[in-house]
């Protein structure tokens, strides 16, 4: 029997590590998201199934911890064994500049070797001590809070980047397409903040709290539109109802993270859990951990070295990053289109924020049934629109409060 499971383990890995080959040869960053995506997988399944077999450890065996608990050390331990396994490759690809560097070879392969740190890692990390987890899970909150900074930033300078595009064109065709595309963002965000309260301010009930939050998104909404007409302020109403829609999902979100037994969350009260519900609120929260990671390690404006020439102009994803000529692959001396070591201090951060996620913001006397759900998911949440908010009101105004300096 141990002989077949390691001829399974070496098996596994040698597919997935000629899998991420294939795949690194076409673009290392989508290797990289799949490699991702994975311990994200990993994490569910232990965090689902695992709870029995971290009982049976010694030196995590406590009769007076709930399910919950070890639910949320399973977690917290594929993420750090995740998380140092970017950051090891973060600070080794510090200072490429050039594609004739080694360590430009070591990003877009070696997968085999990758795949075995990353098998052990995560392994080794369930044979720490719980203070370190604990330690860990702590500094998580403000890891995940930086990588939610960093995707609203990103998000504000994608909008910026659409509406100039389109306004670039300078064609009436284009003018209206902006017209339409913004009053459609604006009523969706007006109607879906309408929801809202239908859905979290029940009748009979006092939920201030919830119509407070609601109330202040619609407002928010306002202000955008207003403060981006503003004749004095150099704006557009495109990334305004972008970001107003952006803000109302966000608070939907939030709300929809109260406790399952909250009177005013009337969206899930008293309504059972159903294994297609759970496994649909997995899926939906790994693909948008995946794809807000993938947006974060695309983004030329944040990753692109100043030295390249190709900063500010965006490389596909799938673009090929070796020429090959004659049957041999042969390097251009250029430098590389964005920074190695960044993209994967954005993927430690991730490993971070997914863990949060999968936790509950390690509140353990939540249901462990559920993902993502408790007061802590809630304020996060809140916390993100109002910052939201306030850098697309900063961008509005900065040139205003400080005109000697120039803003991109």
């Amino acid at each position: 029997m141990s002989c077949l499971a390691s001829c399974c383990a070496a098996a596994t890995c040698g597919l997935c590590s000629t899998v991420a080959s294939g795949i690194s040869k076409k673009s290392a960053r989508l290797a990289y998201c799949g490699l991702f995506g994975l311990s994200l997988i990993v994490s569910w399944i232990l965090r689902e199934v695992g709870a029995p077999l971290l009982e049976k450890l010694p030196w995590m065996n406590s009769s007076t911890q709930p399910k919950a608990w070890y639910q949320e050390q399973a977690v917290l331990r594929v993420s750090l064994g995740n998380f140092l396994f970017f950051v090891i490759l973060a600070l080794i690809m510090i200072g490429v500049k050039d594609q004739n560097d080694r360590r430009d070879s070591w990003h877009h392969g070696g997968w085999t070797v990758k795949m075995v740190v990353w098998i052990l890692l995560v392994i080794l990390m369930f044979f720490l001590p719980t203070a370190v987890v604990t330690v860990y899970g702590t500094l998580s909150k403000f890891g995940a809070g930086l990588f939610l900074l960093v995707q609203v930033i990103i998000l504000l300078d994608c909008t910026h980047s659409w509406n100039d595009a389109w306004v670039e064109k300078d064609e009436q065709k284009w003018f209206i397409a902006l017209l339409v595309v913004s009053v459609g963002c604006y009523l969706a965000a007006f109607v879906f903040s309408g929801l809202l309260f239908i859905w979290f301010n029940p009748s009979g009930h006092d939920c201030g709290l919830n119509v407070f939050f609601i109330v202040m998104t619609m407002v928010l909404a306002f202000s955008f539109g207003i403060i981006a007409l503003h004749p004095a302020v150099n704006g557009s109403l495109l990334p305004a109802s972008v970001i107003s829609v952006y803000c109302a999902y966000l608070c939907y979100t939030g709300l929809a993270s109260e406790p399952r037994d909250y009177v005013c969350n009337g969206l899930h009260y008293n309504s059972a859990v159903s294994t297609s519900s759970l496994l649909l609120g997995m899926l939906t929260t790994v693909l948008s951990v995946i794809y807000s990671a993938l947006r974060a390690g695309s983004s030329t404006t944040f990753l692109s070295p100043p030295s390249s020439p190709r900063a500010g102009a965006a490389k596909p994803l799938l673009e090929a990053d070796d020429v090959e000529e004659g049957g041999e692959k042969e390097k251009e001396a250029r430098p590389v289109s964005y920074s190695y070591s960044f993209f994967h201090l954005i993927f430690a951060l991730a490993s971070m924020y997914s863990a949060m996620l999968l936790s509950g913001w390690t509140s353990s006397s939540d249901s462990t049934e559920l993902i993502d759900v408790g007061w802590t998911s809630l304020w996060v949440r809140i916390c993100t629109e109002w910052a939201t908010a306030g850098l697309y009101i900063w961008t509005l105004v900065a040139p205003l409060i400080l005109p000697d300096r120039e803003f991109f």
